[in-house]
């Protein structure tokens, strides 16, 4: 990074310096030892990358960094000097090229805009140059980011031997405990000797008790080895949500008055990690913990504003951390398809360049989207209106739920146009906008959502939950692998049915075809979707696509047979796809590609993979619970987190995103057989010669036997 002249000179910076920002800079006295300036507050955890890489997550390129940061053309100073200077040097740096990076943005999207209008071949030879310096651009402003998250998680640690000083901390009588030997309620994988001078000492935290658990987030290292947030990942199976606020309440309680007054002592540490932890408790987790457990809520709300907002500025920015976490929650929008119509300046700058150029390429190419309607709604026969009546009789009525919203645009019924209207589209335009669909309801889930998936019922067969199960009627006594008092949410349920319910839509649409010539180009269009999803890396949709081909009816259909043998590979190719991506749980994560181009794993496969891993006991002999088990449950999950930074940044088509919602939601719990039972495609046909000659033979058996 240094070797980029990333260190732009003082002038430039002052120049493009806004009066906000140069007071973000200025060093503040002690800011290492004292209570953290809100600055230090924001975005202290590196997030699903902490959890998946553990320690790795921070190079050895970020540590060396981190080291000469600061020193250039200065004298030896004390270490909270040094490190405010570290500070400063990568907070101007790190405005300096984000801020470059934004009108570097701001220029490419000109230029494409010129070059869509001809404006001459120079612009076009800028182009390749410009999208490498954006590339280049972006990962310098990434790495800063991971430098600042380095030495924000490296702050407020302890020593491992201080630990029972966290523990004891919460009553007034212990607070002065001296670092003893090795707790009893953690269990190492090394058996050697460790005390707090050893510094460099290496070991692997292999179980705990939950009150050991639980102070093992104050040790040092705790947010670089990423425990922090596998912690917040899986602490579910050892305590409730209400034990763990409290455990960090009583923390902040008995050292907050103290934390002022001695900078450098135990307490200031304590005090500080225990906001650090809530910050990330609340930025991860908000949606599955807080949202569903209003008393939890009101708990927290309160402690802050009555004890810790009058002595600290830490009070003010939970509260409003807390305020801003309800507002996305309740914002239904913020995770739709048309996110990149309202995304801020700031969100810009962390989407990835692929999906940037991919968005700007497909806004240039959006006349090619003239989509009509209208084809698939034009006069139907008396013959047909006959059939059509008779199908949709055996269909139970439209119900709109969170996946089926009320349309805006006006259709005709969906049992009037069946599934002429889909053939009219082509298999990259239907592709989009399913996959825009399906990260709707992807990016409203939480890593949390997968964990103890048996006690909600999901199984491990193609129908994950029946439809006649209520969410309400789930037993959770069954297999409940969380503590009995924590609230667990239930949106898995929503997600596995919201699949099961395009897999019905799929075989419903195919078996309600009149003619095998139309049933042969709807299975042809679906394989092709399917394809086409998975080479996006859409795989849930793809596996929801294989399921309905893979139904029963669908299987026995006469159309399979005048299938082109190109067209009909595809369904090997598919079912290649699911032992793929059932064969490891974290196939998708491997190499580069998941950090480059968006994905959306298939729910139900991801669930089974998280269940694999819940098998067995999850404590030892002396009744300490398995981190390591814990541990790897954590990295797996974390996935959905990776996923969901990389959104797809295709066009929506509202009018046919409305119309495909109406007919999942017409479909989803229609039965198929009785569908295909009132269509005679569905149904192999004898030529009429031959089956007159096999009445004429059996007439003349039935003779002979009289003569």
């Amino acid at each position: 990074l240094q070797n980029n002249d990333c260190c732009v000179s003082t002038d430039f910076a002052e120049e493009n310096m806004e009066p906000g920002e140069e007071s973000m800079i200025k060093t503040a006295e002690n800011s290492y030892l004292a209570a953290p300036n809100i600055r230090d507050f924001h975005s202290c955890n590196p997030g699903w990358s902490s959890a998946f890489y553990g320690a790795d997550c921070f190079g050895s390129e970020v540590h060396s960094y981190v080291k000469n940061l600061g020193n250039l053309g200065k004298q030896k100073s004390s270490e909270s000097q040094n490190i405010d200077a570290k500070k400063v040097e990568l907070e101007q740096l790190l405005m300096i090229e984000t801020k470059n990076y934004r009108k570097t943005i701001n220029f490419y999207q000109k230029l494409l805009q010129k070059e869509r209008r001809n404006k001459g071949p120079e612009i076009k030879s800028m182009l390749p140059k410009l999208r490498g310096q954006l590339q280049e651009m972006k990962s310098k402003v990434q790495f800063l980011e991971l430098v600042k998250k380095y030495m924000q998680a490296k702050q407020w640690g302890v020593e491992s031997c201080v630990l029972p000083t966290v523990i004891h901390s919460s009553r007034a009588d212990t607070l002065n405990v001296a670092p003893t030997d090795e707790p009893s309620w953690l269990v190492y994988h090394n058996t050697g000797k460790h005390n707090c001078n050893n510094q460099n000492g290496i070991r692997d935290l292999q179980a705990g008790t939950p009150l050991g658990l639980m102070a093992y987030l104050y040790s040092r290292n705790a947010f670089l080895d990423g425990y922090v947030q596998q912690f917040l990942y899986t602490f579910r199976y050892f305590c409730t949500q209400e034990e763990f606020l409290q455990f960090l309440l009583e923390r902040i309680s008995s050292t907050l008055s103290s934390a002022s007054l001695e900078p450098s002592t135990s307490f200031t540490k304590i005090c500080n990690r225990s906001f650090y932890i809530l910050q990330a408790w609340i930025e991860d987790c908000y949606s599955v913990d807080f949202a569903t457990n209003t008393d939890l809520l009101y708990t927290l709300k309160e402690f802050i504003s009555s004890k810790v907002a009058p002595l600290n500025g830490y009070g003010e920015r939970l509260l409003s951390l807390l305020q801003d976490a309800s507002a996305r929650k309740s914002d239904s929008a913020y995770y739709c398809s048309s996110m990149d119509k309202s995304e801020e300046e700031g969100e810009e700058d962390r989407k990835s360049l692929h999906s940037l150029c991919k968005k700007l390429s497909e806004d240039v190419s959006r006349k090619n989207f003239n989509w009509k309607l209208s084809k698939g709604t034009g006069p139907i026969t008396h013959h047909q209106r006959e059939r059509l009546y008779t199908i949709s009789s055996v269909l139970p009525k439209p119900c709109y739920n969170s996946f089926t919203e009320e349309f805006p645009i006006s259709f005709a019924k969906a049992d009037e146009v069946e599934p002429y209207l889909l053939t009219e589209y082509s298999v990259q335009q239907l592709c989009c906008q399913l996959t825009l669909l399906q990260q709707e309801v992807f990016h409203k889930c939480h890593p949390v959502h997968f964990l103890n998936s048996r006690a909600l019922g999901v199984k491990d067969k193609c129908v994950a939950v029946q439809k006649a199960v209520s969410t309400e009627a789930v037993s959770l006594k069954v297999c409940n692998l969380f503590l009995s008092k924590c609230v667990q949410d239930q949106y898995l349920l929503q997600l596995l049915r919201n699949a099961d319910s395009i897999s019905t839509w799929v075989a419903a649409e195919i078996v309600t075809c009149h003619t095998s010539k139309l049933q042969v180009s709807l299975l042809s269009k679906f394989l092709l979707i399917a394809k086409s999803c998975y080479e996006q890396r859409n795989f849930a949709t793809a596996m929801q696509i294989l399921a309905g081909l893979e139904n029963l009816i669908v299987r026995q259909l006469p159309a399979w047979k005048i299938l082109p043998a190109k067209v009909a590979e595809i369904m090997e190719e598919l079912k290649a796809v699911e032992v793929f991506l059932k064969s490891d749980s974290l196939c998708l994560m491997e190499g580069e590609r998941f950090k480059t181009h968006p994905t959306i794993p298939s729910a139900h496969v991801l669930a089974m993979h998280v269940q694999q891993l819940e098998t067995g006991g999850f404590t030892m002999t002396n009744g300490a619970h398995k981190w390591t088990k814990l541990r790897n449950i954590a990295k797996v999950v974390s996935q959905v987190h990776a996923f969901q930074e990389n959104p797809y940044t295709f066009a929506p088509d509202f009018k046919l995103q409305s119309y495909l919602r109406q007919r999942i939601t017409r479909f989803k719990d229609a039965d198929i057989s009785a569908l295909a039972a009132d269509n005679c495609a569905n149904f192999h046909q004898i030529p009429a010669e031959k089956h007159s000659r096999k009445i004429q033979d059996t007439l003349r058996r039935m003779k002979a036997t009289f003569q």
